[in-house]
C-alpha cells in the first residue's frame, strides 16, 4: 500500500475528498516524525511503537580501501509492531 492508496482509503471511509484525506493523512506524519525528533515515543495502542535508538560511535574499515575509520554516534527511528498487529500478520495460512 502506498501513501497514495492510504490517502484513498481515508477518504472512502471518512466520506470525505481525497483533498481533505491527504491533509489528515500528513498531519498524523508529520506528528509522528516531530515527536520522535524530540525523542519521544509514539504508542499507539494495537498497531505499535515508534521510538528513536542512539547507536554509539564506533570504528569501521572503508570497504575500498581497507582503512580504518570513526562512525559517529547517530539516532535512528525503528518500529516495533503491536501485539494485535503481530497476531493478524501471524494468522495461520489456510
Amino acid at each position: 500500500m502506498t501513501k497514495a492508496d492510504l490517502v484513498e482509503c481515508v477518504a472512502e471511509k471518512l466520506d470525505t475528498t481525497k483533498k481533505e484525506a491527504e491533509a489528515i493523512v500528513n498531519t498524523v506524519f508529520r506528528s509522528i516524525v516531530e515527536a520522535i525528533e524530540g525523542s519521544d515515543k509514539v504508542e499507539l495502542r494495537g498497531f505499535g511503537c515508534f521510538r528513536v535508538k542512539v547507536k554509539r560511535a564506533r570504528r569501521g574499515r572503508n570497504p575500498r580501501t581497507g582503512e580504518e575509520i570513526q562512525i559517529p554516534p547517530k539516532r535512528v527511528p525503528y518500529f516495533k509492531p503491536g501485539k494485535e498487529m503481530k497476531e493478524a500478520v501471524n494468522k495461520p495460512i489456510v
